[in-house]
């Protein structure tokens, strides 16, 4: 192949054979001679010019039409002076051009010269000219290799059909104002097929540093409860992972409240006597896991704590860390099992250390990421081409909540059901969608909503994003508090047991995953629960739907649904794009079929 063409094929960004046949064309016309011209349709005619006429804004010329047998009229909007030098008398040319019948004559308008007759125009809508990906669509693409690149025939075939189509081909697709149902399940299964297997090439599997054996039952013999089905299923599979000469790249996705921290501790017996570390995003979650660790770990375990205010303490004797990023800039070099809670919270530079942390020698540690967010199943299945994938869905309690979408008239009634609550000695938290005043959002921030709290109750804590004291306040509040007014910050790493109501304020801004998290703050330990999105519009469809089931899964659907694949597929967690031809809501079937080629 040419230097030139490797650059054109760079620039429409094939890398592979099936991308270039999945440059799908917009379009084609029908260039054959007819005999009698076709009324408001690309008419092809075989034309002598007899005459021209030429003013300032058109280009007027008769022309003989030979396989019309006729004399019609053409006419140039706009013409150039390429116009102007072309179309002179007594010339012949093929032209195509759109018919009109006026004033008792044929018309052809817009005329344009074409090179060839009797064939078929695809047109495609790319940054290079139409003839040039003609070219090398021709020129680098057949059934031979396409089946290289693991296509089944058949669908290579459809596809290579829609890049040379006949003439019934092509009055089909403009009947139908596009492909038909098979050609699009080729395209679908070929785009899906095309990432999985980019995808798969991304994968690099390294040596571990150790085979990680460490007893785990004795450690799940021992808490005061039973782990659900899908926390010792999870458990199993980190066991075989951790035990592999290959070091261990898992995802665990778990709903809400579904008991993600036991499974963290218990990797830590599976690496013991080996260390371990956690990195969390916070420091709220961060101590909320290191206290769990101190109650539900043995007592031999030798559990540290590392943020930002610990910088000198010497890590060297403990045998399981848990910290802030603030463990990325310790000396934590050669620990086997690194665990990462809610990755997508640290930022682009601290992800980026992350991995080079991971990546220092021939030999990786292990490492899990846990999150809880759940991506939709579509998703997690690609996903799955560069890293395991393991979700926990069963949850410890049985999750109590009832949701409901109230406007301004339903104040009164919330205001009741506050006080009725706080009176058993629970908790409430309202969250706004701002801290000061704003002249684009209709709706009261903390600080002019604080006064009416403050005045009508007592125990009311106030805090946000920017607040340094936030933590400090969060600790009180879970102590002391009966009402908190903040911002989304507490979506991650709040415990509350005692926390029974939330209240969403303008909840159609917010996403439905980062609703399901809110949500998930109240009723953690089987208390009953509720959850009031507080609007001021009309209820949108899919706060209604969301309304109606707590399973994050689902939501994680429902959220694909309305967001549409685009905006989920981006980012490090989700490992994808937003596809053309595949429905990643519709189209699971396909994917299960895609992945058993690859």
């Amino acid at each position: 192949m040419k230097a030139e063409d490797k650059e054109r094929l760079k620039k429409l960004g094939v890398q592979n054979s099936i991308d270039l046949a999945l440059i799908t064309p917009r379009g084609y016309e029908i260039l054959y001679l007819q005999s009698s011209p076709v009324q408001g349709e690309i008419n092809v005619v075989d034309a002598t010019v007899t005459s021209t006429s030429y003013h300032p804004k058109y280009l007027k010329f008769t022309l003989f039409s030979h396989n019309f047998d006729q004399n019609i009229n053409a006419i140039i909007f706009h013409p150039t002076s390429y116009h102007r030098g072309k179309f002179q008398a007594n010339k012949r040319y093929f032209l195509k051009g759109k018919m009109e019948y006026k004033y008792n004559f044929w018309q052809i308008v817009q005329p344009v010269i074409i090179e060839e007759i009797n064939t078929i125009e695809v047109k495609y809508k790319t940054p290079l000219q139409n003839k040039t990906v003609k070219r090398l669509i021709e020129e680098n693409l057949n059934i031979s290799v396409l089946e290289k690149e693991g296509v089944p025939k058949s669908l290579a075939k459809l596809v290579l059909k829609m890049h040379n189509p006949d003439v019934e081909y092509v009055r089909q697709f403009l009947s139908n104002e596009g492909f038909d149902k098979q050609s699009i399940y080729a395209l679908k299964y070929l785009e899906i097929y095309n990432h999985l297997k980019k995808l798969s090439k991304k994968r690099l599997d390294f040596p571990s540093m150790e085979r990680l054996k460490g007893d785990v039952s004795s450690f799940i013999k021992s808490l005061p409860f039973t782990l659900t089905n899908d926390q010792q299923k999870v458990i199993a599979q980190i066991q075989k992972d951790l035990a592999s000469e290959k070091a261990a790249k898992r995802l665990i996705m778990g709903d809400v409240g579904c008991g993600k921290t036991m499974v963290i501790l218990a990797s830590v017996m599976i690496s013991y006597p080996k260390k371990s570390i956690l990195m969390a995003p916070t420091t709220v979650l961060a101590s909320q896991i290191f206290e769990e660790a101190k109650k539900f770990l043995p007592s031999f375990v030798k559990i540290g704590f590392v943020s930002s205010e610990n910088k000198k303490e010497d890590l060297s004797d403990y045998d399981f860390l848990i910290g802030t990023h603030a463990l990325l800039y310790r000396d934590i070099s050669l620990v086997p099992l690194v665990m990462i809670d809610e990755q997508h919270r640290f930022g682009t530079k601290q992800r980026a250390q992350i991995k080079s942390m991971l990546s220092s020698g021939e030999k990786h540690p292990h490492f899990l990421q846990f999150s809880a967010t759940p991506i939709p199943r579509t998703l997690s299945m690609i996903q799955s081409q560069i890293i395991d994938v393991s979700q926990i869905k069963e949850l410890p309690f049985k999750k109590d909540i009832d949701t409901k979408v109230i406007m301004p008239k339903d104040f009164p009634t919330l205001v009741e059901h506050i006080k009725s609550e706080i009176k058993e000695q629970k908790q409430v938290i309202i969250v706004y969608p701002l801290v000061t005043e704003s002249e684009t959002i209709d709706y009261h921030s903390i600080e002019e909503a604080r006064g009416y709290w403050e005045k009508n109750f007592d125990g009311v804590y106030v805090t946000y994003g920017k607040d340094k004291e936030k933590e400090e306040v969060l600790k009180s509040f879970a102590k002391d508090g009966k009402l908190l007014l903040a911002t989304t910050l507490i979506e991650v790493g709040i415990s509350l047991p005692k926390l029974s109501t939330i209240v969403i304020v303008a909840p159609e801004r917010l996403g439905l995953a980062t609703l399901h998290q809110l949500r998930g703050r109240v009723s953690r330990n089987g208390l009953k629960g509720y959850c009031y999105l507080f609007t001021k519009v009309k209820p949108a469809k899919r706060l209604l739907e969301f309304s109606k089931t707590l399973d994050g899964f689902e939501i994680a659907q429902l959220d694909l649904k309305y967001r549409q694949s685009g905006d989920l597929l981006k980012g490090d967690a989700q490992s994808g794009k937003s596809f053309v031809w595949f429905d990643p809501l519709e189209d699971e079937e396909i994917l299960k079929q895609a992945q058993t080629n690859i």
